[in-house]
């Protein structure tokens, strides 16, 4: 109970520390954790009232896992040579640990050119820290293993392998988009295990800050500016969600558009805008080609299939069919240099916030 009560307050500060010192009062031995028992009644109905959004993000996760689990049935795609990437599962971590944890793909390359070019960002920035990965996903993990021979760690084993090579400050910093529900279940199920180290901090999403936007702007207009010839819709995919963290990708599109990037578009696979809407907004300007291209960290199979497949129903089919030239541009946001260095600074605030 005490666990759980330490990780609602961290979501409140979308950022903790649990540490043998409480900035505010000082004490020894996780009293930082402790001393959030009285607080927490505070937000005990606010979390009550959040239960809603958390059934309705489980049931868009569980349809993704359940897309997984489709693609192991069939295997019959060729998606990299798994050994080039980088599990980052070894031990003898020493007394400081970055852990970067993803939802994670089955996709080999996309997995190396994404989520491995974050952590080896972080490796670089941070080399007084020893950077593991973990996966939230365990069936992605299961399908790997099965395919490809090649273990990654889950949260649980990765959190294990730090206490057992005796890690004193544990840094986590997750590759996720936005602060939802398996967000808020990460900073859980870390809390549940704070009391093996003497330091835990967790950096934040990409998209937290209003800065955060800006920056993520920035990137994706940057990184298609060759497309920009007045003549082409460029159409971001994300994932989506019915839970109200879906806000985040309408908050993309209004800023875009504010910002004078007309022909931009944001919408998604599993909720609003659909790509229908997407095509209607399309349509409603002069345009004669259309690119497409996730927003999403990773390249997988809502990427290649979902956004640039060839079944009807895919982005690119839907567009194609409305008489369209489409070129679909299959990378993460990963693979962006300038989204990485947002994953930098956030894990650098957590560090940061180790000494305050």
């Amino acid at each position: 109970m005490k666990r759980k009560i330490a990780v609602i307050m961290s979501i409140a500060m979308l950022g903790f520390v649990m540490s043998g010192c409480d900035s505010s009062a000082p004490s020894a031995g996780n009293s930082a954790v402790e001393n959030s028992v009285a607080e927490t009644e505070a937000v005990t109905e606010e979390a009550a009232e959040t239960e809603t959004e958390e059934v309705t993000e489980a049931a868009a996760e569980t349809s993704a896992a359940e897309e997984v689990e489709e693609e192991d049935e069939e295997e019959n795609y060729d998606t990299g040579d798994a050994s080039l990437d980088n599990v980052r599962n070894q031990d003898e971590i020493g007394e400081k640990e970055l852990l970067v944890l993803s939802f994670g793909t089955s996709y080999n390359d996309s997995r190396r050119l994404t989520i491995g070019a974050i952590e080896d960002s972080l490796e670089k920035t941070f080399p007084d820290y020893s950077v593991r990965r973990g996966f939230t996903a365990n069936i992605i993990i299961d399908h790997v293993n099965k395919r490809d021979g090649i273990l990654i760690d889950d949260v649980d084993a990765a959190l294990d392998r730090a206490v057992k090579n005796n890690v004193k400050t544990l840094v986590v910093q997750p590759t996720h988009l936005m602060n939802g529900l398996e967000y808020n279940d990460l900073l859980e199920q870390v809390g549940s295990k704070a009391d093996a180290f003497d330091k835990v901090v967790f950096g934040k999403p990409l998209l937290t800050s209003d800065d955060d936007f800006k920056r993520v702007e920035e990137a994706i207009v940057d990184w298609t500016k060759d497309y920009d010839d007045g003549k082409t819709a460029i159409c971001f995919m994300g994932h989506g969600t019915e839970a109200e963290s879906n806000s985040v990708y309408k908050k993309m599109q209004d800023l875009l558009t504010a910002d004078g990037h007309t022909n931009y578009f944001v919408g998604t696979v599993e909720a609003e805008p659909s790509v229908e809407d997407v095509l209607k907004l399309v349509q409603a300007g002069e345009y004669e080609r259309v690119v497409l291209e996730p927003l999403m960290v990773v390249a997988g199979d809502h990427a290649n299939n979902d956004m640039a497949g060839d079944e009807e129903d895919s982005w690119k089919s839907v567009f194609e069919a409305a008489g369209y030239k489409v070129e679909c541009l299959v990378r993460g946001l990963g693979e962006n240099e300038a989204i990485r260095q947002i994953y930098i600074d956030h894990a650098k605030e957590a560090i940061d916030s180790i000494a305050e």
